[in-house]
């Protein structure tokens, strides 16, 4: 197996970042918009859905099919990241001049995952 120091990288930000949803859900649970239902679930299952793909990311078989995935999981999520922005109360005290910038962010996750669907 020969991984890029890249795709190292990003493998242990979404295994990381999924691990941390069961270690502190109550940071993910706060940026939940409140009509989504069922948060503790939805937490569950981003935190399950990153590190499943961080998993996939580590075979070439199944890398492109994880990288399609991370850019529909960057999709989904992004309506917390509006979220954090709107409320005070779910920006956990970041300044609102980084939550702005953290909105275009996802396009670069997503462009960086989609450097690995082919």
């Amino acid at each position: 197996m020969n991984l890029s120091w890249h795709l190292c990288i990003m493998i242990l930000l979404y295994l990381a970042t999924g691990c941390n949803h069961f270690v502190s859900p109550r940071m993910y649970l706060k940026i939940i918009p409140p009509y989504f239902p069922n948060p503790k679930l939805l937490n569950q299952l981003v935190g399950a859905a990153e590190i499943f793909l961080g998993l996939l990311l580590l075979f070439p078989s199944t890398k492109n099919y994880a990288a399609w995935g991370i850019i529909a999981l960057l999709i989904a999520v992004f309506p917390a990241n509006l979220f954090m922005l709107q409320n005070p109360k779910a920006s956990f005290g970041i300044p609102k001049w980084i939550l702005l910038l953290r909105l275009p962010f996802q396009i670069v996750l997503i462009w960086w995952a989609y450097q690995y669907t082919f």
